[in-house]
């Protein structure tokens, strides 16, 4: 079985949200969920992380059904659980209970072993005025690289 790289990101959310922390984990999948994903057929644009009951879960993330699962698919869009250390858990869920936090998945990527994981990271959201700065400091980081290559 050949390993290639997964290139399933959220190019949106370091526009969206100032980040903070970050963390790495393994997502609980079924079969035809992991064939899906390791062809490619992910989304993780739209979601985002919750904590309930001392465990972290995935909403949103779209895994398109699996070509050949016949009755044994999966549903594209339910709730996953993502696989953490309890001190990270509890990390998290202090995190969360400030109003305005959120947590954010930046990146879905096989390991060495060959298990998808996904990193995400703590966020707040940025107001209008934020973004229009980054807007502003990209276009002239943009424009010094200009003049310097002439």
């Amino acid at each position: 079985m050949s390993v290639k790289e997964l290139n399933i990101r959220n190019k949106k959310a370091k526009f969206e949200y100032h980040l903070e922390d970050q963390f790495t984990a393994g997502i609980q999948l079924s079969g035809t969920e992991i064939k899906s994903i390791r062809s490619g057929k992910a989304s993780i644009l739209e979601a985002y992380c919750i904590c309930e009951n001392r465990e972290v879960w995935i909403r949103n993330m779209h895994i398109n059904e699996y070509v050949n699962g016949s009755f044994y698919n999966h549903k594209p869009k339910a709730d996953r659980k993502l696989l953490l250390n309890k001190k990270e858990i509890i990390s998290i869920e202090k995190f969360l209970k400030i109003k305005g936090n959120t947590l954010v998945p930046l990146k879905l990527f096989l390991s060495e072993k060959g298990w998808v994981k996904v990193d995400f990271a703590c966020a707040t959201g940025k107001k209008l005025h934020d973004k229009r700065q980054d807007l502003k400091e990209k276009d002239d980081r943009r424009e010094m690289d200009r003049a310097m290559k002439k």
